[in-house]
């Protein structure tokens, strides 16, 4: 089973738009680290139904040394730091994140990342799900936005 980290934004993107069982169908199973589960879980809202709803796919870890957080404060947030620091003691296979200091970091760092986009253009390469777009029109719909050049992006990469 490969080892899957899941920070908080892909999380809450996926699943205000019913779609956070694509990261089962295509993992099986995922680790969240603890800062990460107590951000989705701050408010009673989708991502958090949806993590209560998917217990049995997703599991919580805390990291090890607490004391390497001090190394990434400055740019990251707490449950990102936490992902960088589980991904390197559990040697995982892919940091799945979208805020970008944290992929810089990740990529610093010598992680196998991937992003949301990724894993909706995956999902679509897979046959998990048919098209791309609406569902970004529908992330946009619940005040997940992006750039006009992402945009562009996502079209060449899901041919649509």
């Amino acid at each position: 089973m490969r080892k899957v980290i899941v920070n908080s934004t892909p999380i809450i993107a996926l699943s205000k738009v019913g779609r956070l069982g694509l990261l089962q169908q295509m993992y099986g199973e995922i680790i969240i680290p603890y800062a990460v589960y107590q951000e989705v879980t701050e408010k009673n809202d989708a991502a958090v139904r949806a993590i209560k709803d998917n217990a049995s796919w997703m599991h919580i870890v805390r990291i090890s040394d607490q004391a390497d957080r001090k190394m990434y404060k400055a740019r990251l947030h707490e449950g990102e730091v936490e992902v960088m620091i589980l991904a390197q003691e559990i040697h995982a296979d892919l940091v799945i994140i979208d805020d970008l200091a944290a992929r810089k970091t990740a990529e610093y760092l010598g992680l196998t990342l991937t992003g949301t986009i990724g894993i909706l253009v995956k999902a679509k390469r897979l046959g998990l799900i048919s098209e791309v777009m609406p569902i970004i029109k529908e992330m946009e719909s619940h005040n997940i936005y992006f750039s006009e050049s992402l945009i562009s992006r996502i079209r060449k990469l899901a041919n649509e």
